[in-house]
């Protein structure tokens, strides 16, 4: 078994080369050669924390080569913005399908932002228009980071607006993101200036009631929605559901945890089939994707396992071809 530490995860596999990996993921996910249990939190007592259980399988053993099972598992605590250890801590454990044996424990936090954002990068190239060039970033936390660079692997970006609850927060973000990333990053006063004239609008926030609102939205935009992955909270309101062709990661668990297609359901503003696809299946078939310039299309982010365990896939093997990482014999 191979352990691989965070500064190897992100040397090993920059979000350009995990949309590739997500994309493959994806399309195993919607041709069901998955195993992909729901997530369970359990509480940590006496913490502000709770562990998060990801379990899946991915492939199918003899039938293809990369086939593998394993575990996330995630320790999500409430921290200061500036806490190095961020709000997720914890490990992909990795087996192979066909032998059983351990193959990697992979650090977590750092492949869970990596597949996060190149899964949203997925969903842009199928979705966004092919001439989109104005981004919108709402929030300013890792994920807002990290999507900078996801939607510039699959469109060329050339102005980049973004919006925090902290203004001075924001400017320092937005300094920041300017020079690592080469494109003009400027702070916005609300929601609706940073998403006006934007071609592609990611929300990355931990808001737990709508920021984006339908009257914000324009024709033509594509939006990422990444920062919820409760049932209790929403990102965006029934107007802005109900304006969007919406378009998910996994169906069961939109229908579990998606809390703006889910208070719009029950609102009555849209039904079940409001869903028109998994990004999977318009990764098979782009023609399920967006369909006129004037769309408004949305990309719902929940995450599934089949996400870390590829992306994780990935890295051991690379991991193994460099020799990177800790090596370790667990049954010597």
């Amino acid at each position: 078994m191979r352990i691989v530490p965070q500064s190897e995860v992100e040397r090993l596999l920059p979000v350009d080369a995990c949309v590739p990996v997500m994309r493959d993921a994806m399309i195993a996910v919607s041709r069901r050669d998955v195993s992909l249990p729901i997530r369970q939190f359990m509480p940590v007592p006496g913490a502000a924390g709770k562990l998060a259980l990801m379990p899946g399988s991915l492939g199918t053993a003899g039938k293809e080569e990369d086939a593998s099972f394993g575990i996330k598992l995630v320790c999500k605590y409430e921290r200061p913005h500036d806490d190095p250890l961020g709000t997720h801590v914890g490990m992909v454990m990795l087996f192979d399908s066909a032998k059983g044996v351990p193959l990697a424990m992979v650090e977590g936090s750092s492949l869970t932002a990596i597949r996060t954002s190149a899964a949203s990068a997925l969903a842009t190239d199928l979705l966004a228009r092919a001439d989109a060039r104005t981004l919108a970033i709402i929030g300013n936390g890792e994920q807002a980071m990290r999507h900078i660079p996801a939607m510039q692997a699959v469109r060329d970006i050339e102005r980049v607006r973004v919006w925090g609850r902290d203004a001075a927060r924001v400017a320092v973000f937005a300094g920041e993101a300017s020079a690592r990333f080469g494109v003009p990053v400027e702070p916005a006063s609300s929601v609706a200036e940073a998403a006006r004239g934007a071609d592609i609008i990611c929300t990355t926030t931990s808001a737990k009631e709508p920021v984006l609102f339908g009257a914000d939205l324009e024709a033509g935009q594509h939006v990422n929605l990444v920062g919820s992955a409760i049932p209790t909270t929403a990102e965006i309101d029934h107007e802005a559901v109900r304006r969007m062709r919406f378009f998910v990661d996994y169906r069961e668990a939109a229908m579990a945890a998606a809390g703006e297609l889910l208070a719009a359901i029950e609102a009555g503003v849209v039904t079940e089939k409001h869903i028109l696809a998994e990004i999977g299946e318009v990764a098979a078939d782009p023609a399920l994707g967006r369909t006129s310039s004037d769309e408004i299309t949305c990309y719902k982010s929940l995450g599934v396992a089949a996400q870390d365990l590829a992306a994780a896939h990935a890295v051991w093997r690379m991991a193994e071809a460099e020799g990177a990482g800790t090596a370790i014999d667990l049954l010597a």
